[in-house]
């Protein structure tokens, strides 16, 4: 039996009878069209048909030929939420090629290479967001039914997280149905703010769960009257959501993890591969910041020297300088174990795919150029000044959208990584800052209106 009639044998088991065609967009967002499963066949060998010119960032004008997303069947993905509807993650195609602009064809091109070379990328995405309700003004806050999500330091609080276990458990229940790992979540460091953790898988997959689960959580969120939000700081007093990545390389034959080594002489666990792996994510950082804090919100939650009293729960928990270390969360990448990074920087306001293909090229390069990143830091890294930390050499991460844009259009590395898709991407962020840089805040009136 081909995988065309398995899945179709699949879908007539689960009771499907329509399908969602999604691809992204350069932000990430998830983009759909819903066709009745008759029509199978057409969208897996010709795709279903997109104008373009109606999606941001995928290089195309009102006069260009019509944008075909094909399903891989490798993504079915029944709706939890929707038992007779199904998803399927697609690739883009103009004219019976693969549209370069399409950020899941991207990342498929950039893991073909590692692949070339000898190795998988794997990873697992840590996606913390909050649930939050509107206000009669338009304000939002944070979603709280019960009135008890008020403590300054409500991670793991059994009683702020008590209201949420309705959907935390849904949600939990529903991904696992489909096989995803689910193996803990809880309440994080902000008020209305969650965290579900699920197993690793190759970097193309993981994307595409990570754009399946905001699909999920915006779903089964309204269902108990929140809104579920990806933004990476809704609230200027709280702690921000990261989308914490660990990652190794794996050899593409055997399967064998490449980074772990017992006989470390630094003492982390880890092999000369992985220390050029990190080697290259540092000596790219600032430039993979452009792409992995995309947005102007992102740097509200990357400040520099607000490690301590920072938030209402006393800490950011996002490191500002270039640094990685031991088991150590105010490093940029803390080893978590033997072979086992964690890049702590990442937003949740990012798209997925970009990242991982940025991410995994920034490391490529250190194994190529055998890049040392020096010795682990050990200590805290909220406590050092930013005099010691320009003494010792330490570079900073980008502290706004412009300056991370910056970086990128001169890192050769990074843009390759994105392909076509580097241009659109800093004009359109660049737009972005501008537009931002223009409006006039609430805070603003409320400082100078009567200042002078």
């Amino acid at each position: 039996m081909s995988d065309r009639e398995k899945i179709r044998e699949q879908m007539k088991e689960d009771g499907i009878e329509f399908i969602l065609a999604q691809f992204v967009d350069v932000h990430g967002s998830a983009k759909v069209k819903m066709v009745p499963v008759s029509s199978f066949d057409s969208v897996l060998d010709d795709g279903a048909g997109f104008a373009g010119a109606a999606v941001e960032g995928v290089g195309q004008g009102p006069h260009s030929h019509d944008m075909l997303a094909r399903i891989d069947l490798d993504s079915y993905t029944p709706l939890p939420w929707m038992p007779n509807t199904a998803r399927f993650a697609c690739d883009l195609f103009v004219d019976g090629e693969p549209h370069p602009y399409c950020p899941r064809t991207n990342l498929k091109r950039i893991l073909s290479a590692v692949r070339d070379k000898g190795y998988v990328f794997n990873v697992g995405m840590e996606p913390e967001h909050f649930l939050v309700t509107r206000n009669a003004d338009g304000t939002i806050a944070p979603w709280d039914p019960d009135k008890v999500d008020s403590l300054p330091k409500p991670c793991y609080d059994f009683r702020s997280m008590a209201p949420a276990m309705g959907y935390l458990q849904e949600l939990t229940s529903s991904l696992n149905q489909l096989g995803w790992g689910v193996y803990q979540a809880d309440h994080e460091d902000a008020n209305g703010q969650f965290e579900v953790n699920f197993d690793y898988q190759d970097a193309l997959t993981t994307a595409d769960r990570i754009t399946f689960f905001r699909m999920a959580t915006s779903q089964i969120a309204k269902k108990y009257g929140a809104i579920a939000t990806h933004m990476a700081k809704p609230f200027g007093d709280r702690t921000g959501s990261g989308l914490h990545i660990h990652f190794h390389l794996a050899d593409a034959k055997s399967g064998r993890g490449a980074f772990a080594d017992p006989a470390d002489p630094r003492g982390l666990g880890c092999s000369q591969a992985g220390y050029h792996f990190v080697g290259g994510v540092l000596r790219h950082a600032r430039a993979l910041c452009g792409v992995t804090s995309p947005t102007v919100n992102c740097y509200k939650r990357l400040k520099l020297g607000v490690g301590l009293n920072s938030t209402r729960s006393g800490f950011t928990w996002t490191p500002a300088f270039i640094t990685y270390g031991d088991n150590n969360r105010t490093q940029m990448i803390r080893t978590a174990g033997p072979g086992h990074f964690e890049d702590r920087t990442v937003s949740a306001g990012c798209n997925p795919y970009l990242v991982l293909a940025a991410y995994v090229e920034a490391g490529m390069d250190g194994i190529e150029n055998k890049i040392d990143p020096g010795d682990p830091n050990l200590g805290n890294m909220y406590e050092r000044t930013l005099a010691e930390v320009r003494e010792r050499g330490i570079k900073i991460l980008p502290q706004s959208l412009l300056e991370a844009i910056d970086e990128l259009r001169n890192d050769e590395v990074i843009k390759g990584s994105l392909g076509v898709i580097a241009e659109e991407f800093i004009r359109l962020k660049t737009n972005e800052w501008q537009a931002y840089s223009g409006q006039v805040t609430e805070w603003e009136i409320s400082k100078y209106l009567t200042y002078f």
